[in-house]
């Protein structure tokens, strides 16, 4: 054979070998294990339950519980009848456990077991169970337990593996045959045994039942056709389980190849998940297809598995790298450039990964920077160690080649040489002895022959080399003397008009443009090292070291702002950045990777993050190790390999609605078993509590076994507000007032997809004195006692305030009397006076006296009459008054003038006055005032009315009231009717009703008496 032709073909197979490892490494597994919590490496079955949790059962480690992050684990010790599980089956809220020594439920945290030979599988249909054991099948109730089926002696005898239905029959798989049932209960009819061998699984999909037959395959029956046919798909290895995914794939787990993949329809085997793909056993119990479409694998001794496609290829150690850790990556062409841990460089081509040899002088160092230039060559910057400069050589290898030729000579022999073109690199390395401002390099930048370095603490260096002469030209040195105010240079990158920017670990920024140096300081005014730079349409953004991402507009002055949006960043530790072809900026973290979405104003869109569960195994990415390749390709170096990732290929997964479960609901600390919290939401349920009842516990959850820990909640008691989104899913409520309450919960995933809100309904009986009821007749019968006091008091006082009104009315009577009494009364003097100058007259003038009697005899008369009213009219009063002064003038000694006046828009008529109230003072004025005086005597009696009040003024001119007391004492004259008045006028008007002042002249001698006072105003209307 032609030797090139040999070497061709062998290295086309490799490169193909390679290729398809390269692509099938997109279907990747990840391993949970003793390391994560998982309590046993044997996990013998595996299932989901209505809320999205994986059950795991183990052989020796017990039951766990498995949300996607963490492991929950139940044991002996907890309950559980058997360490060693063969089977699990979630029925509601109840978790049904196969172990080797019978049956073992779980409801809330309470196991109740039940003996019984070991459970190969739980089978559930309308509400009834049934268990696959080792010697038949047993059927399980709650009041009867575990009851033993009774079919034939064979079955009942047989060990059972499982059981399928297809809607109209049973197939129940054995060690003794295949069997088709109408129904599996004693005297059931056996239709038939369909086939003799052990079968280990079975499985019923789309009119099809597919049964494995151990050392004969898989046996698939139609069983809607009118034969059910007898097609085997051979496979010579135990089967433990059989499970359909994606309509049409079979996934068969085998006790020691693995996963076999099958097509159901072409009958053809597709692909193996084995040791070779990632699996540390070849022992597969089982795998199941979750509600997010992963995969999960049980095996026997090497954990469980998460099986999941897409766009990212990964490599570490175990796929050919030198070691975990990728300090830097670079993309040259159509290779791609890393630096694997401190054993130097790989290179991936398409005949895989190539291991570069190390160069001495550069061993057991960290290469932090790759990068190449337009010649093919690779230029490398470590720590402690200077560049390493790989210079692409060609060079011509020849290649002989001996045939036989016809008809030539027997043995002749012809020697035939081709010559290929091998490209080999020569090493050079680039340190401080030959002109480097440090050992320490952290960014390289190369165009054409012109090379720039950034050290970590000595500046940047611009040079080119001259590799035959193995020295630095053109060397040109940045350091604080040319204007690096920071020379904690982090990372240095150019943009589209040519000029070298660079970052500095304290925050600052500047850049070098035509030789000369313009230092920005620090452009975020945050005590941040930025870490990254990148350009991108005439932007600048800048990666931070816990403060997130900033951008500014090159054209004009910078003005940094941050990255915002209705996302936020999974981190704020920003340590890679690159854009992709389409326009989305990728931002590498502790965390994994973000694709961020982002529009014309630079806003965030949306953030697709990518962690470990999403395919991104690398976790926690490292400075600066990013590149896109020709393609388009992304590669990405963290601490734990290099991961690809390809846009156009593969799937990606879409996000599925998160569903919100109520787990838990605690009342005054207490479960409550009695009922199926997630059969009692949203249902119209209430739960009803006593009055005490008032503190409830809420544990709500969602399960994201994708993205466990960026599931969010909110909460909200009946119709307040909903509360702030947080990881929080337990709510605490203590106090809560009487009556009806519902408490509402939501969640949300990584895409910020909100579930449907959840609603707990429940009321809180109200204590008997807070019950309407109860309090309107304690109300009634308080009014009552109440009232009943209130009577007996009011009849009390009622009947002593009728006798002391009696006794009032009495008194006031007789005060009555009194007063009319007195009012009747005249000065015995005046009418002395009265009748003696009556006398007087009758000699000296008849007609004087006839006038003096019939004005006396008016004056008794109305006197009279007016004694029997309580009031008069004020025009009353003053003809009254009239007829009284009238026979005072005619019998006093002394000639005296009168004026009675009115000032008021009342007629006289309709003023109403108490009879007799002027008269004492007017008798008083004239007797005490006026004819005890040396003046001509004046009388004045003067009336007005105010809006409430009749004022009345008399004034005489007279000695003075004070003067004619002391003569009064000397004649011991008593003036009762003046004291009367008095009280009269106080009981009337109040207190300080009267005003008697003595009238002065200029020179304070009295020249008479004022008397003022005031009753309030009535009238007749």
């Amino acid at each position: 054979m032609n030797l090139r032709c040999f070497i061709n073909s062998i290295l086309l197979l490799l490169m193909c070998c390679s290729f398809s490892t390269l692509v099938a490494q997109n279907n990747q597994l990840r391993v949970y294990t003793l390391e994560d919590g998982l309590p046993q490496s044997q996990v013998y079955d595996i299932i989901q339950d209505e809320i999205g949790y994986l059950w795991l059962g183990t052989q020796g480690g017990g039951l766990s519980r498995f949300n996607g992050e963490e492991f929950k684990t139940w044991n002996e010790n907890d309950g559980l009848q058997s360490n060693y599980i063969h089977s699990l089956a979630s029925i509601n809220d109840t978790l049904f456990i196969g172990t080797k020594g019978g049956l073992s439920i779980k409801t809330k945290n309470k196991f109740t077991n039940l003996e019984g030979p070991r459970i190969n599988k739980i089978f559930h249909l309308n509400s009834k169970t049934y268990l696959a054991t080792n010697i038949g099948i047993y059927s399980y109730q709650k009041k009867q337990g575990l009851t033993k089926v009774n079919l034939n002696t064979k079955i009942n005898t047989s060990i059972i593996t499982d059981i399928v239905y297809d809607g109209k029959l049973f197939w129940i798989a054995t060690s003794k045959g295949l069997w088709k049932l109408s129904d599996i209960k004693h005297k059931a009819k056996i239709i038939e045994r369909h086939s003799a061998y052990d079968f280990t699984a079975a499985v019923y999909y789309k009119d099809q039942v597919f049964a494995a037959a151990l050392n004969q395959g898989i046996l698939i029956l139609n069983t809607n056709a009118k034969s059910y046919g007898n097609y085997w798909i051979q496979e010579s290895s135990r089967i433990n389980n059989i499970s359909v995914y994606n309509e049409k794939e079979l996934w068969v787990s085998t006790n020691n190849k693995g996963i076999t993949v099958f097509d159901s329809k072409k009958r053809i085997k597709k692909k193996n998940i084995n040791r070779k793909n990632g699996l540390a056993v070849s022992h597969v119990r089982k795998s199941i297809l979750d509600r997010q479409s992963n995969i999960w694998i049980a095996t026997s001794g090497g954990g469980f598995y998460k099986y999941f496609q897409n766009n990212f290829t990964h490599f570490d150690k175990n796929s050919g790298l030198k070691g975990n850790r990728v300090y830097a990556v670079h993309s040259s062409k159509n290779d791609i450039w890393a630096s694997n841990s401190e054993a130097g460089l790989i290179k991936i081509d398409s005949s895989g990964i190539q291991h570069i040899p190390q160069d001495e002088r550069v061993s057991e160092v960290k290469i932090k920077t790759i990068t190449g230039d337009s010649f093919g060559n690779i230029w490398t910057g470590t720590d402690g160690k200077g560049i390493l400069f790989k210079e692409l050589k060609l060079t011509d290898s020849i290649v002989a080649d001996t045939i036989d030729v016809q008809g030539f000579k027997k043995d002749s022999i012809v020697i035939k040489t081709d010559t290929i073109v091998k490209r080999v690199f020569k090493n050079h390395i680039i340190d401080k002895d030959k002109g480097l401002l440090s050992n320490w390099v952290g960014t390289l930048l190369v165009e054409d022959n012109t090379v720039w370095a950034a050290t970590y603490s000595s500046g940047i260096i611009r040079f080119s080399y001259d590799s035959e002469k193995k020295r630095l030209v053109n060397v040109k040195k940045f350091t604080s003397k040319n204007g690096i105010k920071d020379l904690q240079i982090s990372h240095m990158k150019k943009d589209s008009l040519g000029k070298i920017w660079y970052a500095t670990q304290n925050g600052h920024l500047g850049y070098i443009w035509k030789n000369r140096v313009k230092h920005l300081g620090n452009v975020l005014n945050q005590k941040t090292a930025i870490k990254n730079l990148l350009f991108h349409k005439n932007t600048i953004y800048i990666g931070t070291a816990g403060r997130g991402i900033w951008w500014s507009d090159l054209i004009g002055n910078l003005n940094f702002k941050k990255l915002k949006g209705s996302k936020k960043l999974y981190s704020g530790n920003i340590y890679q950045m690159i854009f992709d072809d389409q326009d989305n900026l990728w931002a590498g973290s502790e965390r994994g990777v973000d694709k961020i979405i982002l529009n014309q104003s630079n806003d965030i869109v949306d953030i697709y993050h990518f962690g470990r569960n999403d395919g991104f195994l690398g976790i926690e990415t490292c400075q600066n190790a990013i590149t896109k390749d020709d393609k388009g390709n992304l590669w990405f170096g963290a601490i734990y390999g290099l991961t690809k990732y390809q846009p156009t290929g593969g799937s990606t997964k879409t996000t599925v609605k998160p569903r919100l479960f109520f787990e838990d609901v605690e009342v005054a600390y207490q479960s409550v078993d009695s009922i199926n919290l997630n059969g009692w939401v949203n249902n119209g349920n209430i739960l009803r509590l006593t009055p005490n009842q008032t503190e409830l516990s809420f544990n709500f959850k969602t399960v994201d076994l994708d993205h466990p820990n960026d599931v969010k909640y909110r909460w909200r008691l009946n119709n307040s507000e909903w509360s702030p989104w947080s990881s929080d899913y337990k709510q605490n409520l203590a106090g809560l007032a009487y009556g009806a309450h519902s408490f509402t919960a939501q969640s949300r995933n990584y895409r910020w997809q909100e579930s449907d809100p959840v609603t707990f309904k429940f009321f809180i009986d109200s204590p008997i004195y807070e019950k309407t009821w109860f309090q309107w007749a304690v109300l009634l019968a308080v009014i009552l006692i109440i009232g009943g006091y209130a009577y007996s008091y009011i009849r009390r006082v009622k009947l002593k305030n009728k006798e002391e009104q009696e006794k009032l009315q009495m008194q006031n009577h007789l005060l009555s009397l009194e007063q009319k009494a007195l009012r009747l009364q005249m000065n015995p003097h005046f009418i002395f006076n009265a009748l003696n100058g009556i006398k007087a007259m009758g000699t000296g003038n008849p007609e004087r006296m006839n006038n003096t009697i019939n004005t006396f005899a008016t004056l008794l008369r109305e006197t009279l009459y007016n004694s029997r009213k309580d009031v008069i009219t004020l025009d009353q009063e003053i003809k009254t008054l009239k007829h009284y002064v009238e026979i005072e003038k005619l019998m006093a000694s002394k000639c005296f003038t009168y004026n009675i006046s009115i000032d008021s828009d009342l007629d006289p008529e309709e003023v109403l006055i108490p009879p007799m109230l002027i008269q004492p003072f007017v008798e008083n004025a004239v007797r005490h005032g006026i004819l005890k005086g040396e003046r001509d005597g004046e009388l004045k009696v003067e009336f007005h009315t105010t809006e409430d009040f009749l004022h009345c003024k008399v004034i005489d001119n007279g000695q003075g009231i004070f003067q004619s007391q002391k003569a009064k004492v000397k004649t011991d004259h008593q003036s009762m009717a003046l004291t009367v008045t008095r009280e009269r006028l106080e009981s009337i008007s109040g207190k300080d009703a009267l005003s008697i002042k003595e009238i002065t002249n200029n020179g304070n001698a009295v020249a008479g008496t004022r008397i003022a006072f005031k009753i309030p105003l009535l009238t007749d209307y």
